[in-house]
């Protein structure tokens, strides 16, 4: 599902103008981040569940904490208060969205390792509802995620290139580029390509889409800069 989570960063971005692009992007990762420092800390892991085999969705995450229902809440709640420091309280409030629903499309996907207290406290049943038992509806829903995140990320670039046509290549470039970018790295998933590979995907998924997006919006704002009259000295009468 990691090119779903980056599918829905991009399309949230018309509803929550003010945070940047990048910010979206690395919130929409934020659970498998902390995730993956609690692996290096030997706190959490993962476990194949045909070793020798790696295959799309072919694992079992455990990961009692960063993935439990309250540990997302909390950090979706923690990136959005510091996002709201940052660019004000509607911003802050999109990036915990975003944040927050890493753990609801994982709740689709996963089979059952979602706890629902960090550290599986009480010993609740844990949750998922298991599309990655069934390889080609998972990849599917990720096409389709993909396929809604460009379109709403596309007609809003679109929308804020306005009618000048050097803007609009400028917002046809970005579009496209996080397009490419999506399919790539939804290639890598599927195809259970080396991790390295998928890593360098999803930093150039934070890097370079926000930084086309930002050039749409700043040339919108030059273009649309009132010209500064020039101060011609007034003639005196003697």
């Amino acid at each position: 599902m990691t090119t779903g989570h980056f599918a829905v960063a991009a399309g949230s971005k018309p509803a929550i103008r003010t945070a940047p692009l990048w910010a979206l992007m690395l919130s929409t990762y934020l659970l498998d981040l902390v995730f993956m420092v609690l692996v290096g800390a030997g706190i959490e892991g993962f476990a194949p569940l045909h070793p020798g085999h790696p295959g799309y969705g072919q694992v079992v995450i455990h990961a009692a904490y960063s993935h439990s229902l309250v540990g997302a809440a909390i950090l979706a709640g923690a990136a959005g208060l510091l996002a709201g420091r940052a660019w004000g309280r509607r911003a802050g409030t999109g990036i915990a969205a975003v944040a927050f629903s890493h753990w609801l499309l994982d709740l689709i996907v996963h089979r059952p390792d979602l706890p629902l207290l960090p550290g599986n406290a009480g010993g609740l049943p844990l949750l998922g509802l298991g599309l990655w038992s069934h390889p080609a509806f998972a990849a599917l829903l990720e096409v389709v995620l993909v396929a809604a995140g460009l379109t709403l990320y596309g007609r809003s670039a679109m929308r804020r290139a306005g009618p000048s046509p050097a803007q609009r290549r400028r917002a046809t470039l970005a579009v496209a580029v996080t397009g490419a970018l999506l399919g790539l790295l939804l290639i890598v998933d599927v195809a259970a390509l080396p991790m390295p590979t998928a890593v360098a995907l999803m930093l150039a998924l934070v890097l370079i889409p926000d930084r086309l997006d930002r050039r749409i919006a700043g040339s919108r704002r030059q273009g649309h800069r009132r010209p500064v009259a020039s101060a011609t000295p007034r003639s005196t009468l003697r």
